[in-house]
């Protein structure tokens, strides 16, 4: 949590990696035969958590393609927060390339016929966005050797929200993961405008990584 009591993002995205790793082990679909990159993630604070002690997640599979397929998240609070996540996960086999979904039915019937897309959401920053350093550190990187998809939520926090919208009101979240980040990488972020709202890209040379934004929700009531 932050020094306010509330649950952060990157927080809450190390829920849903322990969830989803948890379930692809259950089912057969894991790690080493079956590795899963991330391209996209929307997350709804739908109800921020200010006071909960506790949260339950609910996973399942909402979508599927060739050589992806999406999952979704529930997260309720014990206080009534309320969190939900959707996003789109590219399937590689064992030597970490892309590979077809074949024998997927153990979740074929949580996606009800659903297709999802590997398509891009969010543009590039302009060329005079205000660029900052943003250094790695070594407890960030996976074990494929890339920054882990938590750690990108760190900068978000530090940012993002401290100048975008009230983190403890109802928003939104997305982030479009491109290119992996390793530790021996020179990263840059660089905030900008979009559409009214908050921008955030992760560059590597002239290389857009991977890039986020914040938008307000309508209040609950």
């Amino acid at each position: 949590m932050d020094e306010r009591g509330r649950l952060r993002l990157d927080a809450v995205a190390r829920y849903l990696q322990d969830v989803a790793i948890d379930d692809v082990e259950e089912t057969g679909w894991g790690a080493p035969e079956h590795l899963w990159v991330i391209r996209h993630v929307r997350i709804d604070v739908v109800a921020p958590f200010l006071e909960d002690g506790e949260v339950e997640l609910l996973t399942w599979c909402s979508g599927m393609a060739s050589l992806a397929a999406g999952r979704r998240w529930s997260l309720a609070g014990n206080r009534d927060g309320r969190i939900e996540v959707d996003s789109v996960w590219i399937h590689l086999g064992p030597d970490a390339r892309p590979a077809r979904l074949d024998g997927f039915s153990v979740y074929a019937e949580a996606t009800a016929g659903r297709r999802v897309s590997t398509r891009l959401e969010l543009p590039d920053p302009p060329p005079d966005g205000c660029r900052a350093p943003w250094p790695l550190r070594s407890t960030d990187i996976d074990t494929l050797g890339h920054l882990n998809n938590a750690a990108y939520w760190q900068a978000v926090e530090q940012r993002l929200l401290r100048s975008g919208p009230d983190p403890r009101r109802p928003f939104r979240a997305l982030l479009d993961y491109r290119h992996p980040i390793d530790l021996d990488d020179h990263v840059e972020l660089v905030e900008f405008g979009v559409d009214g709202c908050l921008g955030l890209a992760f560059v590597t040379k002239d290389l857009v990584n991977a890039v986020a934004r914040l938008d307000p929700l309508p209040q609950q009531g």
